[in-house]
């Protein structure tokens, strides 16, 4: 038997086998696509690593229903909380790559938790990304009895007190660095306190006084400021939030240069194949410009992308990166 090798696809390397190996040879590469190719034949998990009601959850479970209606099999959300989403994230980057298990995140899990914590998996190599999902500013609300309408009374607040907190979804999150840098770029300190399993119980304490602010997203509490429950005095983008349009944002209330969004995506297990995440993509894309999901998110504050896996894939290298600088840049250490 002679083999050649060189850095062409394994299935062009066989330069002479007896024939049965050549017959088995072509069978196996021309398997994978056809197999591929039939994808889904079978349910689907959705996997993310936040509560039931936290954003991540509230955006996936739409999406489930269309991608079930889309491609002809059940589509499944399996919330696993814990960690900022590393349990779940690390789940699915162990995965078989076979296209029936998803990851739903939210970007920070995956570019920003990493700089601040051991994580069981890299971001850049274990996933092979799908698409976009939303695009979102965070909202920073506090509760009724904090004596601020806008982030900048806010600052003056806390220049002269030293008790304020702000809870988040944990250690890493973009919820959790929005107020390390608002804290920095006030000048005021504010005490962290992470939540474990997503910001339904950050939320619960935050309504009861037990803490003071909080960053989310606005699916998740602009219900709760409808109904008085909170108060937004403040948020992260650079243009005010539709569903807000009276709240305006952290930087022309006081800190100049102030700006931090969020983003929500699917992956696959890295070494999926191809075929499959492209027609995932497709029928994403397809969801996400869908009227009734527009019509949904815009509701929620949220923008409906439409990316490529390519195009994504560079956002979460991009989003990695600029996050690794501002870990350092607040000074936050690895755990």
């Amino acid at each position: 038997m002679t083999v050649l090798l060189s850095h062409r696809p394994v299935c062009r390397r066989v330069v002479r086998l007896p024939r049965f190996f050549a017959v088995v040879a072509l069978a196996v590469c021309g398997a994978a696509p056809a197999w591929a190719q039939q994808w889904p034949a079978r349910s689907v998990r959705i996997m993310h690593g936040f509560a039931t009601g936290s954003a991540i959850d509230v955006m996936s479970r739409p999406l489930a229903a269309k991608l079930s209606e889309q491609l002809g099999q059940q589509f499944l959300v399996d919330a696993r909380p814990g960690a900022t989403g590393v349990i779940a994230n690390e789940l699915v980057a162990k995965a078989s790559p076979d296209g029936y298990t998803v990851l739903a995140a939210p970007g920070s899990s995956l570019t920003s938790t990493p700089h601040i914590r051991k994580v069981p998996f890299d971001p850049l190599k274990d996933y092979a990304p799908v698409g976009l999902t939303t695009t979102f500013s965070f909202v920073m609300v506090a509760h009724p009895a904090v004596p601020a309408k806008t982030a900048g009374d806010l600052v003056a607040l806390g220049r002269k007190r030293t008790d304020l907190s702000f809870g988040s979804t944990g250690v890493g999150s973009a919820f959790h660095l929005a107020g390390e840098l608002f804290s920095q770029m006030a000048g005021m300190p504010l005490l962290h306190v992470p939540y474990r399993g997503g910001g339904t119980g950050a939320i619960t304490d935050l309504i009861a006084g037990r803490v003071d602010l909080m960053f989310e997203s606005p699916a998740v509490v602009t219900p709760y400021v409808r109904d008085g429950k909170l108060k937004a005095v403040g948020v992260t983008g650079t243009t005010r939030n539709p569903l807000l349009p009276d709240v305006p944002t952290i930087g022309e209330s006081g800190l100049k240069g102030y700006a931090l969004t969020g983003w929500h995506g699917m992956l696959l297990p890295a070494a999926t194949p191809r075929p499959i995440v492209e027609r995932l993509n497709s029928a994403l894309n397809q969801a996400l410009q869908s009227p009734d999901v527009k019509s949904l998110w815009a509701k929620m504050g949220m923008e409906t992308p439409s990316t490529t896996p390519e195009q994504f894939a560079a956002l979460v290298r991009s989003e990695f990166e600029r996050y690794g600088k501002l870990v350092a840049s607040l000074g936050l250490k690895a755990n």
